[in-house]
């Protein structure tokens, strides 16, 4: 398993991936909206001069089977920044091969590297193995609202980033 970081000639990719997220949510009644966004908006807001996120891939044998899109906070109270990840999705039939061991890796030593205090997302309760999985990191529901929990993966030191 590999990670990298995205780049402009991805573009369809993380658009295609975008929609794949969005009809898995979709099937375990997270999503019920329209997906609004466009390569056009991608491009733009992704690759232009002020990039509003990032985007990583896992590659397994040179082929995309997951992807994270993540964004930097800050906090004026800590001083530091923390991570937001927006979406965090692996191909099902690539599901349990490393892919989001590995793009969560990535993501905690780039928090690592840019003094972040964790890394935060949400993921709706319904989504058992996704909630397994993000246990097994060591992170923590924070709060739940509903169907929606709140999570929060804290580094108390470097060395607990590299060794998921």
């Amino acid at each position: 398993m590999h990670t990298r970081t995205a780049t402009p000639a991805d573009t369809h990719l993380i658009y295609q991936f975008i929609q794949h997220k969005a009809e898995f949510d979709r099937s375990v009644g997270a999503y019920q909206g329209t997906i609004q966004t466009s390569e056009a908006k991608i491009q733009s807001t992704i690759f232009g001069p002020t990039p509003f996120a990032y985007v990583l891939f896992a590659d397994q044998q040179d082929q995309p089977v997951g992807f994270a899109l993540y964004g930097f906070r800050y906090s004026s109270f800590a001083g530091q920044p923390s991570i937001w990840l927006d979406d965090l999705y692996i191909a099902a039939k690539d599901r349990s091969q490393g892919a989001g061991t590995a793009l969560m890796q990535h993501l905690a030593q780039i928090a690592s590297s840019h003094n972040c205090t964790h890394i935060a997302w949400t993921a709706d309760a319904r989504n058992h193995r996704g909630l397994q999985f993000y246990y097994r990191l060591g992170a923590e529901i924070i709060k739940q609202d509903r169907n929606r929990c709140y999570w929060q993966w804290m580094f108390a030191d470097c060395e607990s980033l590299t060794s998921l």
